[in-house]
């Protein structure tokens, strides 16, 4: 069984800590089982500035998007030890139950079930929700470039404060994650937490204690 989905964010790729980071998965992938989803990057950003260019269709920018995570998970996968690049979720959980890292290419999967809007509100945040669900993993984690998740500031020149934890409004008023992440996770039960990818001590840290620094989201109650 897959313990937890953990999403590299594209926006680590812009820091120097990436290495560090992905010898950190390598190292707690070896104790926990863990399936690895990139993020977008560099290669997302040239897909929104070609969109805004030349105006592409939803679906070819959709496309075009989840292919850049696959670019991405390449990159991770060179930088991550021990890890492989797998297209199928057989595989990944065959990879991450041998204590190796299983970083998926998410457009085959994706291409095959479609199962998110062509636009983007989606991102790899919600992209990687769905995949953990369907994994079967009950926690998602996301690596961003943050310490957590704001809440909305309340007032004018107001700082937004770091949450600890986020109910379901809060999260469909915050900026920190894509805008249909907080309309997908009430359906799917998954915890979520959202984490510094340039701390990697947090993520050791968050999967063998139960908490960390950062923002954590609970399924509401039935």
């Amino acid at each position: 069984m897959i313990r937890a989905v953990v999403k590299v964010g594209g926006s680590l790729s812009r820091g120097d800590q990436l290495p560090l980071l992905c010898r950190q998965l390598g190292e707690t992938g070896q104790r926990h089982p863990l399936l690895v989803i990139p993020g977008g990057g560099p290669f997302a950003d040239t897909v929104r500035g070609l969109d805004q260019r030349f105006g592409l269709e939803d679906s070819a920018a959709h496309w075009m998007a989840i292919q850049a995570m696959d670019q991405y998970g390449w990159l991770l996968t060179d930088l991550v030890p021990g890890s492989k690049a797998v297209n199928d979720l057989a595989a990944a959980r065959a990879l991450a139950g041998a204590g190796r890292i299983p970083v998926l290419l998410p457009y085959a999967l994706l291409r095959a079930a479609d199962p998110v809007p062509h636009n983007w509100d989606v991102t790899s945040d919600s992209i990687a929700a769905w995949i953990a669900s369907v994994a079967g993993a009950p926690l998602l984690i996301l690596l961003k470039d943050v310490d957590g998740l704001a809440a909305e500031s309340t007032g004018a020149g107001a700082t937004p404060c770091l949450q600890k934890s986020i109910s379901q409004k809060e999260l469909a008023c915050c900026e920190g994650v894509d805008r249909f992440l907080p309309e997908l996770l009430p359906r799917l039960g998954l915890e979520m937490w959202v984490i510094n990818g340039e701390r990697p001590k947090r993520l050791a840290e968050l999967l063998s204690t139960g908490t960390t620094m950062g923002t954590r989201w609970q399924p509401p109650d039935p």
